[in-house]
This record gives C-alpha cells, sequence and structure tokens, in this order.
C-alpha cells in the first residue's frame, strides 16, 4: 500500500488549518511555529518555508477567518439579501468556535503594526461588504457589526454556541438577541 504525498498546496492548505487551530487557541504572542508543525505533521522549517514568519501565518490565519466570514454572508445574501438573514449565517459561524476566538486574537494583536493595518483593513472590508450586500444603513450596519461581537465574545467564553455553559445572564442575553441555542447536552 503507497500514501499518496500531498501536494505544496494541500500541505501549505494543512499547516494553515493547524495554524488556524493553534492561534485560535492560545493567540499570535502565545503561539510557537513549533505547536503549528506539529499539529501539521510537518517540521517547524517547513512552516517557515511556506509561510516566511510566525507573522505571516497569524495574518495568513486571520485572512482565512476574514474570508469564511464574508463567504458566509455572500451565501447568506444570495438568499435574501438582508441583515436577518446575514445574522442567521453568523450564527451558524458560532459552531466554529475557534475562527471567533482567533478573530478575537487578531484584534488584540492589532497593537503590532502590521497586523492592526491587516485586521483594521479586514474588518472594514466586512464592514462595507454587509452595506453592500443588505443596502443598511450606517445605523443598522453598527448594530448588526456590535451585535456580532457581542456573539463573538459569548462564543469565546462558551457561553453561547453549540458547547455552551448555560448561565442565566447568558442567556438572557441570547434570548434578547433572539439567539436560537441548541439544547444543552449532558
Amino acid at each position: 500500500m503507497t500514501k499518496n504525498r500531498l501536494t505544496a498546496a494541500e500541505r501549505g492548505e494543512e499547516v494553515l488549518q493547524a495554524a488556524v487551530t493553534a492561534f485560535g487557541a492560545a493567540g499570535y504572542q502565545g503561539t510557537k511555529t513549533d505547536e503549528i508543525a506539529r499539529l501539521a505533521g510537518v517540521s517547524q522549517p517547513y512552516v517557515i518555508r511556506l509561510f516566511g514568519t510566525k507573522q505571516q501565518l497569524f495574518l495568513d490565519s486571520c485572512n482565512r477567518v476574514c474570508d469564511r466570514i464574508e463567504q458566509t454572508f455572500r451565501e447568506a445574501a444570495a438568499q435574501r439579501p438582508d441583515l436577518e438573514s446575514l445574522g442567521g449565517a453568523y450564527e451558524k459561524l458560532m459552531a466554529e468556535r475557534e475562527l471567533l476566538v482567533l478573530l478575537l486574537h487578531g484584534f488584540a494583536a492589532s497593537v503590532e503594526p502590521e497586523i492592526g493595518a491587516v485586521v483594521r483593513q479586514r474588518f472594514g472590508g466586512i464592514h462595507q461588504l454587509v452595506r453592500d450586500l443588505t443596502g443598511a444603513s450606517a445605523e443598522d450596519t453598527r448594530q448588526f457589526l456590535a451585535t456580532g461581537m457581542l456573539l463573538t465574545v459569548l462564543t469565546a467564553m462558551q457561553v453561547a454556541g453549540p458547547d455552551r455553559i448555560p448561565l442565566p445572564w447568558a442567556e438572557e442575553l441570547l434570548m434578547t438577541m433572539k439567539i436560537h441555542q441548541p439544547p444543552e447536552t449532558d
């Protein structure tokens, strides 16, 4: 039985997936490229050969998250171009907790000039995309993004999303946002 060798692009995709997981768990400062390499099943020098620097890998990971959010919004808008549809689509993204946590890590790492420039540009792009897809006013878009950020934080704290820890204050917040939480699991 022979094992199929992965192409460089396929291997790069595996490394990027491992980076999303690692950076989502420990953030930019707390993640070492050795850990990413271990998760991807490659050597640390190979990670650097593919991405150049840890910072570039982090930026590529943040871009992956923003691409996923934008793709999700475009797909929702293709069905119904309004904020409610986009909100329902973002609610589904809550199941991909590592993506949302990585987004928060990207905001936190924005003190690094290169990271900050990319994260600000991407968040501004999401803002504009929401307006373009829905025709929403500036105020409605602000409210939509503010609600999304609250959902992101609640998901990161594990009080929203599929593996949530049900706490009365969080349940109250989610109910006021009309978020449909999956039933609790034992």
